[in-house]
Formats: C-alpha cells, structure tokens, sequence
C-alpha cells in the first residue's frame, strides 16, 4: 500500500476483468439461447460453437481475474483489517445468495407436495372445482395425489432412486469431506503442512469421487427409464434442477478447493493469513449443508411420492 494512503481501504487498479467476463458470459448465453433454436446463427457462428466461444471466455477471465486477486495478497494489498473484514462480509453474502438459489428450488418441490393440482379453486353448486393451467375447469382429484403427504402416490412411469443406495454413499462421501477440509485448515492454522497437504488432496478426491456417483445415478435415472426431466411431471424437473444446480456446485467446490491446496503447498499462505482457503472452505460447508436437505427432501420424502 502506498506511503501517502490515509485510509485503511484497498482501490483497485483500473482492471480489465469485469468487461471481459461480462462480454463473455453474454456471448455464453447468446450461444446458449441459438443452440436451443439450431436453425439461428449468430456472428456466423452456430450455437455451440458461439457457446463453447463465450464459455472459454468466462474461464479465461475468472482465471485471470482471481489470478490478480491472489497477487493482492501477496504484495501486501489487503492487509489491513477493513478490508479482510469486508472480504468476509462478502463471501458471507455470497454464500447467503445461494442459499436462497436453492431455497427457491426447495419451495417448488413442497409447493407442488402440498397443492399438487396447481392452479386456482372454485366453489359451485356440485361441489369443489378447479381452474387448470389452461383456464379449463377440471374435477378436484380426491385420492392421495391431493391430500399432501398422505398417501404415497407416483405419477405413472415414474420410479424415484431409493435413497438408500448411491445418495446415502453421496452422503456418507460429502459429510466425510467436511471433515477433511477442517482437519486441513485446522493443520494449517498450527503450521502443520503435511497435514494440510493430506487432508486437501483427500477432500479433493471425496469430491471428484461424489461427481461421479452422482453422474452413475443420473444414467440409471435416464438410461433406466425411471424418469426423467421433461417426462415425469414435476418430479423430474425438480429432481434434476436441484441436484444438477448442487452438482454444480460440487464441482465448483472441487476446483476451489484444488487451487487452494496449490497455493498452499506454494507457500501463499500462512498460519494468520489465509483467507482464500477459509472462503473455499466455507463454500464447501455449505454445500454440505444443501446436499443433507436434499437427501431428506428430494430423495427420501420424494421416493414416498410426495411430489407428482
């Protein structure tokens, strides 16, 4: 920080990061949007390609932006308390945000559980009616279907995972990694660097080894026949949107995770100052934590047939 700085306060250089990521995750979209109509062609490029383009982007860009990020570090430009406290606050945030990206995911599901019919109820002479999606009047089911977490009604074709198999493993897995990502930052805080070493690269490779369950158990849902996203109503929707999005995450997690046990094995960071690994470390947590929801949520209480 420069001698003549009187405030605690770290101003950034003017960087180029922002409006690369932002032209390239439009490009990303842009290419998502004209794959899905694969008669369009954008730039003269179709929509994979032009997809694949604006994907490679972002990853350049973050890649390049968290380089820079981590250069901070180093020379010294975040020390002050403000602003570690300000980093806090906003990977706090972050992790808040997301939290209510999968609140959003779970509400759908008990939404669907607890008024399975959808749509608005009127009252005639015969009896309890319903609009449909369409506007049209329908009869008022009056089975398990309807009388939310009563019965264990399936629409026909679907055959939910049981949860007792490979999501119990998953479980098994991920709870396991939350342990070894504190057994390594608990080893780093005492300069133990042969246990931060051990428990990285065993938290790495317990994430590396749940995205490959959950890729088995998506074949077995897909290729088995038991349901699938567009097909079984709103069970496999919700299924796939909120284990895909957590799956995502995982991911996400994993190369976190990585990059911080390279940076640490590099000797970036210290006993008192490593507050990029506490952020991937509290990232994981919480993935920990949406992935236990899900378990008794979507797999357990979806496998009684609670969401048709």
């Amino acid at each position: 920080m420069a001698a003549d700085v009187q405030h605690d306060y770290h101003l950034v250089n003017p960087s180029p990061w922002p409006l690369v990521c932002s032209a390239a995750a439009t490009c990303m979209m842009l290419g998502a949007v004209v794959w899905r109509y694969s008669e369009i062609k954008l730039f003269g490029m179709s929509g994979p390609w032009l997809f694949i383009a604006g994907l490679s982007s972002v990853l350049f860009g973050m890649a390049g932006w968290w380089r820079d990020v981590a250069h901070e570090s180093q020379t010294g430009e975040n020390t002050s308390t403000v602003v570690r406290i300000g980093l806090r606050y906003g990977v706090v945030l972050f992790i808040l945000s997301e939290v209510m990206f999968f609140v959003a995911w779970f509400w759908a599901f008990f939404a669907w559980a607890l008024f399975p019919e959808g749509g608005d109820t009127i009252t005639l002479a015969n009896g309890e009616l319903m609009l449909d999606a369409d506007g049209n009047v329908a009869q008022l089911m009056n089975n398990a279907k309807a009388q939310a977490f009563g019965g264990s009604y399936l629409p026909e074709g679907v055959t939910p995972l049981s949860p007792w198999q490979l999501p119990l493993v998953n479980t098994l897995i991920l709870l396991l990694s939350g342990t070894t990502v504190t057994w390594a930052h608990h080893a780093l805080q005492v300069g133990d660097r042969d246990g931060f070493k051990m428990g990285m690269i065993v938290t790495v490779v317990l994430g590396v080894i749940f995205s490959f369950f959950q890729g088995i158990e998506y074949y077995e849902a897909l290729a088995g026949g038991l349901f699938s996203f567009s097909n079984s109503t709103i069970y496999g929707s919700s299924f796939f949107m909120a284990t895909g999005f957590h799956g995502f995450h995982v991911l996400v997690g994993t190369i976190f995770l990585a990059v911080c046990m390279f940076r640490g094995l590099a000797g970036q960071f210290t006993r008192q100052r490593h507050f990029g690994f506490e952020a991937a470390a509290w990232y994981w947590h919480f993935v920990d934590v949406v992935w236990l929801f899900l378990f008794a949520v979507v797999y357990v209480l979806g496998n009684q047939g609670l969401l048709s």
